[in-house]
């Protein structure tokens, strides 16, 4: 059976087919999810805020919930759950259960959840909760970084001690495959790249994961070496939101001074130093960007060897881009048919990444518009 955008409802006589499920994840991320059965949610912060984490297929999927969503999630008989549209069955899900290492705290009484939150199976931990650019005239209308310090859900600072003794717990008790480390941007030339990677490396001495950690391109191109050379990180994420200058400038007016040509000097310096594949940018959809340009700099990038990790604007509670919409699946499933096919052409695959955003893709499609040449379905929680 075929529903809007061409989705198909994924039956068990016949298997889940890829592009069924593609479609679902597409549609899903951008109209989201109405719930009627319990589901494990964030709120605030960076990465998948304002949303649903989940498997749909196996595939690790986060949503935005929605009370005006057709798409539903509910509880079966069975007690597993599925993903309807207008009372047609589309897929099956598992919801992420609570973890059970946000139930500890350190020594000092901060709860875990404080310091580290898990993103399904990704550990992630915005290390340092300040950016120069937060309530200036530079501030990302998309960010929410000081969202979640106002609302006392995070601590200003976490050390490196305490990212690894939670990183522990969440790898011990919950199954963490990876660790993604990101900080708001420093005014110091290197924006904060060495505390994070000093973090990123008590992490991996501690718990033994891999690493991403995230930064904004230092001021010279020789930092990446030292950052490099303490091997606190597996791989990185320098993030230009946008390949389009004018929604760069008016966006993110302190990016758009960086400028896109230091982020591909910043690109091939990392790549040399980390590897192909192993460097990432997010590439958010839905900004009024012209999405020819946005194709032209993703092939750009992933000729650098830079993955292009493309997904859809998720408006957040408390930024500047609250009251925004997220694009339309058929936009965003253009852009990552065209994205992908060049990512195909070129050998590019998440399988490159050992960890981070573009290891973990949840809140992206691009897993799933490219199954065969992306990480295979993964379990899901409790499965």
């Amino acid at each position: 059976m075929t529903g809007l955008m061409g989705e198909e409802t994924v039956t068990a006589e016949a298997g889940p087919d890829p592009a069924a499920i593609a479609s679902v994840i597409v549609a899903v991320q951008s109209a989201g999810v109405r719930l009627e059965t319990p589901v494990e949610t964030r709120t605030g912060g960076a990465g998948p805020t304002d949303a649903g984490m989940l498997w749909i297929e196996g595939f690790p999927v986060t949503v935005p919930t929605s009370s005006a969503s057709p798409y539903v999630l509910r509880s079966e008989d069975n007690g597993a759950q599925g993903l309807y549209r207008d009372g047609v069955r589309l897929a099956s899900v598992t919801g992420a259960l609570r973890p059970r290492f946000y139930d500890r705290s350190t020594a000092d009484g901060t709860p875990y959840w404080k310091i580290a939150l898990l993103h399904l199976d990704s550990l992630a931990s915005t290390v340092v909760q300040a950016c120069n650019y937060w309530n200036t005239a530079d501030q990302c209308t998309f960010c929410g970084i000081g969202v979640s310090l106002e609302s006392g859900s995070t601590v200003a600072r976490k050390t490196p001690e305490q990212l690894a003794e939670v990183a522990i717990a969440a790898k011990e008790l919950d199954g963490a495959v990876d660790a993604t480390l990101t900080t708001g941007s420093s005014v110091a030339p290197d924006r904060g790249a060495r505390y994070v990677a000093r973090c990123g490396r008590a992490v991996k001495d501690a718990a033994g994961l891999p690493v991403e950690i995230q930064f904004e391109p230092p001021r010279d191109l020789a930092i990446l070496d030292e950052v490099h050379g303490t091997g606190g990180a597996d791989a990185v994420g320098i993030h230009v939101e946008t390949f389009d200058p004018a929604v760069l400038a008016r966006v993110a007016p302190g990016k758009a001074r960086t400028g896109l040509d230091t982020y591909y000097r910043t690109w091939e310096r990392a790549v040399a130093l980390w590897g192909r594949g192993r460097v990432s940018t997010y590439v958010i959809l839905g900004l009024g960007e012209d999405p020819d340009l946005t194709i032209e700099g993703c092939r750009r990038a992933v000729d650098i060897g830079v993955y292009p990790f493309v997904v859809p604007l998720r408006p957040v509670a408390g930024s500047l881009l609250a009251d925004a919409t997220t694009p339309d699946a058929a936009y965003t499933d253009r852009i990552y048919q065209k994205v992908a096919a060049y990512m195909t052409e070129r050998q590019m695959s998440s399988a490159d990444a050992v960890a981070g955003c573009a290891r973990c893709q949840a809140c992206s499609a691009l897993n799933a518009v490219q199954p065969l040449l992306q990480i295979g379905r993964r379990p899901g929680a409790g499965s």
